[in-house]
């Protein structure tokens, strides 16, 4: 059974998810002159396949090969991309389709936002990660020496097909760190979510609904606030650590995995301030165990406060964390006491004598 969550705003868009949701790109696409498909090498044959596709509707359509992980999202790359575009004679009647995990889905939109002032995307994920997270809700951008992601654009795809037969040969690891983003979803908005892995830790039994669950709290976020200056930014729950992770380890650890460490430093942070009990707080580091995702990280505290502040979500010199006041109801908690911080980062590093 395929399912259907529309994304609304300005530019509407539906993603569908379920077995076999990418033969609904020639239909996203009629009628278009031409189209890239950019890819990592370990999807080249996919990528050919979705050319193949498009050929045979009359669409125009070339792979483009991009390096695979966080490696693609840099200005050198996006710069060779853009060169690509021109020779192949891409204007602003054509499109971009972004076949990948979730560096390739952020790569691929920045380049539609940024190619002639703004072209179509559609976003093909084929990690969970990408299903859930990178591909929804448009959001897009690349790395630069100084944080992941603060070079970047809003600019919403055509269409999101997430085909859940590409998760069929994704590493369980990979998998399990896509899972982050989904559990995530159920502290900050839907229960459900939080009960369904509760029951099969995997994620496995359940995968269609939970994507489903976690791509429709995204889109009731980003219908109401594309830009992020609103309720967008309780889906950053767990990032702010986590992106300090992702940045110090020079992005050697998966996203998922730096957020899951990431959640249990946000609700020990809530815990600190008054606004989770201690059992609210352990519901977190329990599940995350079970899922197989770590919940502690020792690392350079001075230096992981330094990256937090250059984060692409704060303001100005303060920091601000997206926490819980009780399961299911985000805020921001800006500049929390140092004292709270240090007991937060205490319990996350096992530093706690």
């Amino acid at each position: 059974m395929t399912r259907r969550v529309p994304v609304a705003g300005e530019q509407p868009y539906e993603v569908v998810i379920g077995a076999g949701a990418q033969a609904e790109l020639a239909l996203v696409l009629a009628g278009t002159p031409k189209v890239a498909v950019v890819h990592a090498p370990p999807l080249a044959a996919a990528a050919g396949a979705a050319v193949e596709t498009l050929q045979t509707t009359g669409v125009a359509a070339e792979a483009v090969v991009v390096p695979d992980g966080e490696a693609a999202k840099t200005a050198q790359v996006a710069a060779a991309m853009w060169d690509e575009f021109g020779r192949l004679g891409l204007t602003r009647s054509d499109a971009v389709v972004g076949l990948g995990g979730g560096a390739v889905t952020d790569l691929a939109g920045f380049l539609a936002a940024t190619w002639t002032r703004g072209i179509r995307v559609v976003q093909v994920p084929t990690s969970l990660l990408g299903m859930v997270d990178a591909a929804v809700g448009g959001k897009t951008g690349i790395n630069t020496a100084a944080g992941k992601n603060l070079v970047g654009a809003f600019h919403p795809p055509a269409g999101v097909l997430a085909d859940t037969d590409l998760l069929a040969g994704l590493p369980e690891d990979e998998f399990r760190a896509g899972l982050a983003e989904v559990v995530k979803c159920g502290f900050i908005a839907d229960g459900r979510i939080l009960e369904l892995l509760a029951a099969d830790p995997t994620g496995r039994r359940d995968t269609e609904e939970l994507i489903e669950r976690a791509v429709r709290v995204k889109a009731a976020a980003v219908g109401e606030d594309l830009l992020d200056t609103g309720v967008r930014e309780f889906l950053n729950y767990g990032h702010t650590l986590g992106h300090a992770v992702e940045r110090v380890e020079d992005f050697g650890w998966r996203h998922g995995e730096a957020v899951a460490v990431g959640l249990v430093f946000a609700a020990e942070l809530a815990g600190q301030a008054g606004l989770l009990t201690r059992a609210e707080v352990d519901r977190h580091r329990e599940l995350l165990t079970a899922m197989g995702l770590p919940t502690t990280y020792a690392g350079d505290w001075p230096r992981l406060q330094e990256v937090m502040r250059v984060d692409k979500k704060a303001r100005g010199a303060s920091l601000r964390f997206v926490v819980l006041d009780g399961l299911g109801n985000p805020r921001i908690l800006t500049d929390p006491d140092q004292a709270w911080l240090d007991a937060a980062w205490a319990a996350v590093s096992g530093d706690d004598s």
